[in-house]
């Protein structure tokens, strides 16, 4: 079979962001008397962030270095082994009592409370960790390869872990991994249907866990799938000029 494209998930979720410009741009400065940034200069910035992502530019962000460093820790814990991506030292009191973990990655430090480390990493106890996954989506403009590496797999489900500043019920609903990674596993002979994000938002002083689920079907998910994945091939041929990693058009 012919691949014309690549699509990791993720990169589904931010093409999804440029599509709801709008509705992100309501949501956080529709009521703002001084917004950060006009609706026009959001939509444009949305853009440029999606042909950064596409073209692989990296990017600095203390947000993203946060949530890798917590869910190192986890992997690490169920996989009782120190893979060195993360420097981690115990944070003690007084009377010698484990209190948290402060982990430096990326030249960056984050705390995190021994109470969450343990409801995450208890929680997953059993799980795979960080397993690759790929499977191919013929669609009415090409075949696409959709790939990514999935958080945790358990026996009746897969998860993911997300780690946000301020969270909101259904937060992820249109985000595509609870439909790709089912997806890709049904290719694959394993049917996973169910799915979990699991959030840890972090405020300046508190720690706050919440679930997210969501159960795939095919028949009402690949149409859906599809459709996305036709208006990404779209936007890619419209701005070819933009795109200077062309692995994305399956080119090695």
């Amino acid at each position: 079979m012919k691949i014309d494209y690549r699509f990791y998930a993720t990169l589904l979720d931010s093409f999804q962001s440029y599509l709801d410009s709008d509705i992100i741009y309501e949501k956080y400065w529709g009521f703002s008397e001084n917004p950060q940034y006009t609706e026009t200069e959001f939509r444009q910035k949305q853009f440029d962030d999606l042909i950064n992502r596409i073209n692989r530019v990296p990017c600095d962000s203390e947000v993203a270095d946060r949530g890798t460093a917590f869910n190192e820790v986890i992997d690490c814990i169920i996989l009782k082994q120190d893979r060195g991506k993360v420097k981690v030292t115990r944070l003690r009191d007084e009377a010698g009592k484990l209190q948290g973990l402060r982990t430096v990655y990326n030249g960056r430090t984050f705390d995190f409370p021994i109470s969450v480390v343990r409801e995450f990493s208890n929680y997953y106890q059993g799980a795979l960790p960080q397993q690759f996954i790929q499977g191919v989506l013929p669609t009415a403009v090409g075949n696409v390869v959709l790939y990514g590496y999935i958080d945790y797999i358990m026996p009746f489900c897969t998860h993911d872990l997300k780690t946000t500043g301020r969270y909101a019920v259904g937060n992820y609903k249109r985000h595509w991994q609870h439909i790709v990674y089912p997806y890709c596993l049904e290719q694959n002979g394993c049917n996973v249907p169910d799915f979990e994000y699991n959030v840890l938002e972090i405020g300046k002083t508190t720690y706050n866990t919440f679930t997210e689920s969501y159960a795939y079907r095919s028949e009402r998910d690949v149409p859906k799938l599809e459709s996305h994945c036709e208006d990404l091939i779209r936007f890619l041929n419209d701005n070819k000029h933009l795109i200077t990693d062309k692995k994305i058009f399956n080119y090695r």
